[in-house]
């Protein structure tokens, strides 16, 4: 995972996107660490825990925040796309605030992509036959996530909708702030 995780941020560093993780170790440190690689920004918005984690040694700008929620904004607010690796409590709050977000609308839509089926597989078939299969959302909802296991496929995905994004805002530049005036 770690290697996947420096595969995937030195691709996508490369195709010119800055690198935004939770800042600590394992696979954040791994994200981080392939933004360097790739010769692109590394930033990483650590959070202050009783016990654990100070900032990895391959982060170019340090963030510290004190309160989940505050980190979360800024994650959302400043990313082009969410790629999720395996991880833990603090993951799963924050693919769900950005699902959310997505959802409602509250946000762009971007995509969120979660690395390795074997972790995450059981989660997106609960979310397609229980969730979906109970209608609490919408098959577009069902739709908001992928699931890959390929760095270069992941690094198209997100270069391809930001693409996408990039000529939706130069065809109707008022269009987010129309949304955002509702």
């Amino acid at each position: 995972m770690y290697i996947a995780a420096v595969d995937t941020a030195q691709l996508l560093a490369k195709a010119g996107f800055a690198i935004i993780t939770g800042g600590g170790p394992g696979i954040m440190e791994a994200g981080n660490k392939g933004a360097q690689e790739g010769g692109n920004t590394s930033i990483g918005c650590n959070i202050e825990l009783p016990f654990e984690q100070g900032p990895n040694p391959y982060i170019d700008i340090s963030l510290d925040f004190h309160y989940f929620f505050v980190r979360k904004t800024m994650f959302v607010k400043y990313s082009n796309a969410f790629i999720i690796f395996p991880g833990g409590f603090g993951t799963m709050d924050e693919l769900f605030e950005a699902l959310l977000l997505i959802q409602t609308k509250k946000v762009s839509h971007f995509p969120v992509i979660l690395y390795g089926s074997q972790y995450w597989g059981g989660l997106v078939s609960w979310i397609r036959d229980v969730m979906l299969g109970t209608e609490k959302i919408s098959p577009e909802d069902a739709g908001l996530l992928l699931l890959s296991e390929d760095p270069q496929e992941i690094c198209d995905i997100v270069v391809r909708a930001y693409e996408e994004s990039y000529h939706q805002e130069r065809e109707n530049p008022f269009a987010h702030r129309e949304q955002s005036i509702r």
